[in-house]
């Protein structure tokens, strides 16, 4: 009789296993769902990437960038698509102190026009150099980051009492960016790949731009002033012979913002422990 080579099987036995393999695949038993190829998860559209790739980095954008920045993407869009107008949001000081219109001190730093290329581009530099600052100089002193948007605002609206200016929300871009540059003063920078320049050039570079666009350079300067008095209060004159720290955070923002630092030295009671504390099954009310 002929033996079959070694690791086959004969010809009954392999009859035999396909008669099986059949039986399994026609009445459609465990055996048959056993040989199918398992299924692989379906691709993500471009669609879908793109939207789990952005809303992973809106809510990766630290609190108070994201905040600032959905405050004025919300508006501009509330005016685009027609619910509210511009005329109520511009800065107006008969509107705001004689008929209490109050929300007019903040509605005027979140529109920056119509959406459009300078809309854009402030919103651009205005995410960009607000998460940096937070991230960078600020982390972990967001009180401070706050009290800086407080004092830049009313120093803002103080000179918008005394001229024509409707709109802030470009003048506080610049500020942000004047604080940043001043803190960074030796990183290379590139304008659209035109000019090299160290970061502090920075500001004036985009009231070069804002003039060759026809736009009033009065709201790059007091952006620059206003940054500058906060830079030079900040981190210039506490350093100097006599000096001190003049602009102090509120002690109610930062507890509101900043989480409460540990006492190193804190020990606590035994019974105060995680290992010591009372179960599931110790904390349930028992029956009246």
């Amino acid at each position: 009789m002929r033996r079959a080579p070694i690791g086959r099987p004969s010809p009954p036995v392999a009859s035999g296993l396909a008669e099986r393999r059949s039986r399994g695949r026609g009445f459609g038993g465990a055996r048959g769902v056993l040989l199918k190829a398992p299924r692989r998860g379906r691709a993500l559209s471009p669609c879908a990437m793109a939207y789990q790739g952005l809303a992973q980095e809106y809510l990766g954008m630290p609190a108070v960038t994201r905040a600032y920045t959905t405050a004025c993407v919300l508006t501009t869009a509330a005016v685009q698509l027609e619910f509210i107008t511009p005329f109520q949001l511009y800065f107006n000081p008969d509107l705001i102190f004689r008929k209490l219109q109050i929300w007019r001190l903040i509605t005027n730093f979140l529109f920056f026009g119509p959406l459009g290329f300078s809309f854009f581009f402030n919103m651009i530099f205005l995410y960009r150099y607000c998460r940096m600052l937070e991230e960078g100089s600020f982390r972990g002193r967001t009180a401070d980051f706050v009290f800086m948007f407080l004092f830049g605002g009313f120093l803002m609206t103080l000179f918008g009492l005394f001229a024509s200016l409707f709109f802030l929300g470009q003048a506080f871009t610049i500020m942000l960016v004047y604080v940043w540059s001043r803190r960074n003063p030796y990183i290379r920078m590139n304008f659209f790949g035109l000019l090299n320049f160290q970061a502090p050039f920075l500001p004036w570079v985009l009231m070069g731009f804002s003039l060759l666009l026809g736009n009033s350079i009065i709201i790059d300067l007091l952006g620059i002033a206003v940054g500058h008095i906060y830079y030079f209060l900040e981190d210039v004159f506490p350093n100097q012979p006599g000096g001190k720290k003049l602009l102090l955070t509120p002690s109610f923002l930062k507890m509101v913002f900043d989480t409460p630092e540990e006492d190193p030295n804190y020990n606590p009671l035994p019974e105060d422990l995680p290992e010591n504390q009372p179960g599931d099954q110790d904390q349930q009310q028992r029956p009246l």
